[in-house]
């Protein structure tokens, strides 16, 4: 008559055994795993997109994110007013912190999009110019992140994630070894600089919100434009 319950002990032991298993697996691949706090130093995992998304609609994890990576996270006094008020500020600091110069430099904006960038050149930007090029990005161009506009620069429609200062535009990418990478000029030019540009327009997708590049219209020939518009569910837009 013990039979029954000896069984239980034992499918218990085996249930709780592979609850142990799991919990070691999952401390040792936190990128799967979407109760650990997202780390710079993660590998990428299936949890992995929305824990950057979260980063989007909480500025107390963003910055907790920060902190974890060694990037200040010092946050401005927020200025302007209604749809161009800028209440999440600071200067962009992931940059700094990979050892790469922004030109020109000091830009503010979000936390989010300093989040975005940290993630975006550790795990796009730098191995993606190591594997192609054997060279390191040292400094990146940027045609800015705030601008009081709608989008499309219309008197109507909506208001551009710009306005808020949540958004970057890159324009180009120079290398250890003296090489300038320009979205303008080498989006459809030498099959290295395309091939690299286009990788990481890709893994920045992995990073923000919005990527709109030279394929997306005439507006994009000649950048990169990065945001953290904070959408339902996590979607997210890459062209």
């Amino acid at each position: 008559m013990s039979f029954p319950f000896d069984r239980f002990i034992v499918a218990a032991l085996l249930v709780a055994c592979l609850l142990l298993a799991g919990r070691a697996w999952l401390r040792e691949h936190p990128g799967y795993d979407p109760w650990t706090p997202l780390s710079l130093e993660e590998q990428p995992g299936w949890a992995t997109p929305r824990k950057l998304s979260a980063l989007r609609a909480d500025r107390g994890l963003c910055r907790a994110f920060l902190d974890r990576s060694g990037i200040d996270k010092t946050a401005l006094a927020p200025t302007g007013s209604d749809s161009c008020r800028r209440d999440d500020r600071k200067v962009l600091a992931a940059p700094a912190a990979a050892e790469i110069r922004l030109s020109p430099s000091r830009p503010e904006a979000t936390c989010a999009v300093d989040a975005g960038l940290a993630w975006w050149l550790r795990h796009g930007v730098q191995p993606q110019a190591e594997a192609i090029f054997g060279s390191r990005v040292v400094r990146i161009e940027q045609l800015g992140t705030y601008n009081c506009r709608r989008i499309g620069n219309g008197t109507k429609g909506n208001w551009s994630e710009h306005a808020t200062g949540n958004a970057i535009d890159i324009s180009g990418f120079v290398l250890a070894d003296g090489r300038r990478l320009s979205v303008r000029k080498d989006w459809k030019g030498p099959v290295e600089a395309a091939a690299f540009l286009h990788a990481v327009r890709d893994s920045a997708c992995n990073a923000f919100s919005t990527v709109l590049s030279p394929d997306y219209n005439a507006a994009h020939a000649d950048h990169l434009h990065l945001d953290q518009a904070n959408r339902t569910a996590g979607w997210r837009a890459c062209r």
